[in-house]
């Protein structure tokens, strides 16, 4: 507070002054409360005390409006492709000298909107920045009622969840920006959102005045009566590429030399499926390949594995069912341990015989192959 001393003087005598006041307006004084200053002057005319001369001055605290918004999960938040409810932890607070109702919107501010919808808000009632049961149940809510002002204590802050649904197509390092903004409303009618507050125009009047004192947020304007703040989603989804690929093992005429696809030929299948180097890893990998009609599954010669080596190029050509086969080059005979793997009559589409290998996780920066033979029919 800046104190400014006048000198008063009364024809006879030097005045001697005393001021007295209501405590001084600090942060957060309620709109609408009164402050008076109270002045006395006494004097002395030919060294006799004489009657006080007092006055007062009262005026009406108007009111600023401050909001403020700060994002305060993780940055940026993880998320997985086609996951619901996908959560960004807010705090929205009431920093003006009054009641408020505070208006809540979201928007995306960066990030393909068609990878992104649903935007919801949720009252994070336990603060502990997670969507729980019983907050769903409650339902969304659009505004904040009867926010109450600021008494410097921290109560006005009110925690909030923006949700969305990251859809299937979003991959792997795609980033979402979403903005949440709280606006400064009338307060006072419970459970209505009040009219968007906005600053007195001109000079100051004997009522309550309102100053819009809110600063610039991350996309609106300082002195606006609201307030931004932005959180980030980014994608951790696994980047899954699949190859398959044969070679001719042997043939009924040449056999291992020089061996041609004719019936009766024995072919082997590789099928590699990769998880690209910085992806999430790939969970509950399935692989389901139909036979054709023209090939029967050579059970007796070999059978389904799983090669948990990261490089199918290292791995050998098998000779008997107990090694892991490539379909090109490598040193013969390195191990891996078989996974589950399951050979069906009938069982693919169409009553096709079906081949299933369960490759589990496979983590980022890894293949893991699946391999049998057939024989041409």
């Amino acid at each position: 507070m800046k104190t400014t001393t006048q000198l008063l003087g009364a024809v006879s005598s030097i005045a001697l002054i005393a001021m007295t006041s209501t405590p001084a307006m600090a942060q957060g004084t309620t709109a609408g409360d009164t402050i008076t200053n109270n002045v006395s002057v006494s004097y002395q005319v030919g060294g006799v005390d004489q009657v006080e001369v007092t006055a007062s001055d009262t005026f009406t605290v108007d009111r600023r409006i401050n909001v403020n918004v700060q994002f305060t999960g993780a940055s940026p938040t993880s998320v997985s492709p086609g996951q619901e409810n996908a959560v960004l932890a807010f705090d929205v607070t009431n920093l003006s000298n009054a009641v408020v109702d505070l208006d809540l919107s979201t928007a995306l501010s960066g990030g393909n909107a068609a990878n992104i919808d649903n935007f919801e808000i949720y009252l994070d009632s336990d603060g502990d920045g997670a969507l729980d049961a019983s907050e769903l149940s409650a339902g969304p809510i659009t505004y904040l009622d009867e926010v109450a002002s600021d008494d410097g204590t921290g109560t006005q802050t009110i925690a909030v969840l923006v949700v969305a649904d990251i859809n299937l197509d979003a991959v792997n390092a795609d980033t979402f920006d979403v903005v949440l903004t709280a606006d400064a409303h009338e307060g006072g009618d419970a459970g209505n959102l009040g009219a968007e507050i906005t600053a007195t125009a001109g000079a100051n009047t004997n009522g309550v005045d309102t100053v819009l004192f809110d600063g610039a947020g991350d996309t609106d304007a300082a002195n606006a009566g609201d307030f931004s703040d932005t959180g980030d989603f980014i994608v951790a989804g696994a980047n899954v590429s699949v190859v398959k690929s044969s070679r001719i093992v042997s043939d009924p005429v040449n056999g291992t030399t020089n061996p041609k696809a004719i019936p009766g030929a024995v072919i082997e299948y590789c099928i590699a499926v990769s998880n690209a180097t910085g992806a999430a890893t790939a969970t509950s990998v399935v692989v389901s390949d139909d036979l054709p009609a023209d090939v029967t599954f050579a059970e007796d010669d070999f059978g389904i594995f799983v090669n948990a080596s990261a490089s199918i190029a290292d791995q050998g050509t098998a000779t008997t069912s107990d090694d892991v086969a490539t379909c090109s080059g490598g040193t013969d005979g390195e191990a891996a341990t078989p996974q589950t793997g399951t050979f069906t009559e009938d069982g693919g589409t169409g009553g096709l015989d079906l081949i299933t290998g369960e490759l589990n996780d496979i983590p980022a920066a890894t293949t893991l192959g699946v391999y049998f033979r057939v024989t041409i029919n």
